[in-house]
């Protein structure tokens, strides 16, 4: 059970499912036996595009479109104004570094967004969180691949696009979960430990 507006983090060696408790939240699929629930309603009873509109994601690695930042920020929230995604940006600790580009908001990102180094990447990713405003949000290992200055910056970000939101982490490095309410340990698809 995860409590409405709490932290939860999901912990355990690979293979172990977390990633699958991710999927089945986002209802990429649905579970077989039991039932997932969302304040009291089992997932499979709502339209995953309801479901979908109040998850927020932010993925181990970003998938950006071969365009300009402003798009790919825009992607999660169509009718945010050009204020509201400064805003976003500022909270995601990027935009100082996006007006350094020499386009800007303008600059096209390339394919997959490798013009961009992957810190930037996952603080876009954040903003596009902050941007959606969903009421949950999923973090998917969101700082496994950065060095240590990145992450600080990046889970400074998560902090503030967190708070009052219910979260659910997975994550390797115990620096992303000391602020959890609860930790969940799996292994083998199973919880063998909670608290």
């Amino acid at each position: 059970t995860v409590a409405p507006g709490t932290k939860t983090a999901l912990v355990g060696a690979s293979g172990g499912g977390k990633s699958t408790c991710l999927k089945l939240l986002f209802r990429f699929y649905d579970v077989t036996g039991g039932a997932i629930t969302v304040d009291g309603h089992d997932l499979r009873d709502l339209k995953t595009d309801s479901l979908r509109r109040n998850i927020g994601v932010v993925p181990q690695d970003t998938v950006l479109f071969n365009a300009t930042i402003m798009y790919n920020l825009l992607y999660a929230s169509p009718n945010a104004t050009e204020a509201d995604v400064h805003e976003a940006c500022k909270a995601a600790n990027i935009h100082d570094s996006i007006l350094n580009f020499p386009d800007g908001y303008e600059t096209k990102v390339g394919e997959r967004g490798l013009k961009l180094s992957g810190g930037e990447r996952q603080r876009i990713a954040i903003a596009r969180a902050i941007l959606k405003d969903a009421p949950i949000l999923l973090l998917d290992e969101a700082t496994a691949s950065l060095d240590s200055n990145t992450e600080r910056e990046i889970q400074d970000a998560l902090d503030r696009v967190t708070s009052g939101r219910t979260t659910i982490t997975i994550a390797h490095r115990l620096s992303t979960i000391t602020n959890s309410d609860q930790i969940v340990v799996l292994d083998k698809g199973k919880v063998v430990e909670r608290g």
